[in-house]
């Protein structure tokens, strides 16, 4: 199913994730999409993308509280951001729930679709390798 609006690329890619379709899931991002797996690596393309999506599906299971979505002027292009949770195991084995705060780049396409060009799920994406501003 396509995003209709920015919001919904997030939505259907955690339902995508959490029903373990992968080809639905992948089928959110451009082809050479930018997906933020850490600050030290980042993945682009949906060979790559499918991989880490499937790591995800494999280890965890989420829930998204909000999503809002800041769109560009000429509405071709929007910033989305999620605020959810996600439970993985935990170094014992036992479940650990872990809230998250995502940021996104999302493009509407010529058929009124949205798809992801950029999606950082920590939110965090190149934090670490920014320089400051102003000096």
């Amino acid at each position: 199913m396509p995003a209709r609006n920015p919001e919904e690329c997030d939505l259907l890619l955690m339902k995508a994730v959490e029903e373990g379709d992968l080809d639905a899931a992948v089928a959110l991002y451009e082809p050479n999409a930018t997906f933020v797996v850490s600050p030290e690596r980042v993945v682009t393309g949906h060979a790559a993308i499918r991989e880490v999506l499937q790591a995800m599906a494999e280890q965890s299971t989420g829930s998204i509280e909000a999503v809002t979505a800041v769109p560009s002027a000429d509405g071709s292009v929007a910033v989305t951001r999620t605020k959810g949770s996600v439970t993985i195991p935990g170094l014992d084995g036992a479940s650990v729930t872990r809230p998250f705060h995502s940021v996104e780049v999302v493009r509407k396409q010529p058929d009124g679709t949205w798809l992801f060009v950029i999606d950082d799920p920590s939110g965090e994406g190149m934090a670490g390798s920014l320089a400051p501003v102003g000096g």
